[in-house]
């Protein structure tokens, strides 16, 4: 009914990260004749009229409008990472607008804060996506004390529900892991 990613990698270190979107369920609900696929809505991506929120809650205006050369409300970003030139990770997720947050989310945990995949993958995740102007934190994974101070800063925080299904596969030193998100309960595989 939504979004879906997967990430490959092959013995030879070429890796692929593939988003695929319907952008709600059945899509646009038309199957192409013969081919037994459903057409997707992704023109909810585009702002119908400027100032009002789409089905994920983002606003778009004059740049997001629907005609050539604007800009979508969101982005599925698939994504690779090189490390020094050679292939380190691919990855994405599905999640409409928060799909960004997750991505890079997984990404810092492993490079900037050293969490092994499965740890970046699993973390809590937050979100905050302009308008509305609301910091949304993962239900049920942060201590109070976290909300408190991100209230005292000034932030309207709100829990939702777990979001996002991070695919990875991470080629390090000859190796290779992959990981699925634990909120979707996905399997990696390998031969």
């Amino acid at each position: 009914p939504q979004t879906t990613h997967f990430s490959v990698c092959d013995r030879a270190g070429n890796m692929v990260a593939i988003t695929l979107t319907l952008n709600g369920s059945f899509g646009c609900r038309l199957v192409v004749p013969g081919a037994g696929f459903l057409l997707n809505n992704e023109m909810d991506d585009f702002a119908i009229k400027a100032g009002y929120p789409n089905k994920y809650g983002l606003v778009g205006g004059e740049a997001n409008k629907v005609e050539p050369g604007k800009r979508m409300l969101s982005s599925m970003s698939p994504t690779l990472v090189l490390r020094g030139g050679e292939p380190f990770l691919a990855l994405g997720s599905r999640g409409g607008s928060k799909i960004i947050t997750a991505v890079a989310q997984v990404i810092l945990a492993i490079e900037r804060f050293g969490l092994s995949p499965a740890e970046a993958v699993a973390l809590p995740r937050f979100h905050h996506q302009w308008r509305p102007d609301v910091l949304f934190l993962e239900e049920g994974r942060y201590d109070e004390s976290v909300r408190e101070a991100l209230a005292a800063m000034g932030h309207e925080v709100r829990e939702r529900p777990a979001y996002g299904d991070v695919e990875l596969v991470v080629v390090e030193d000859g190796l290779f892991q992959a990981v699925c998100d634990p909120r979707e309960g996905g399997v990696p595989v390998g031969y």
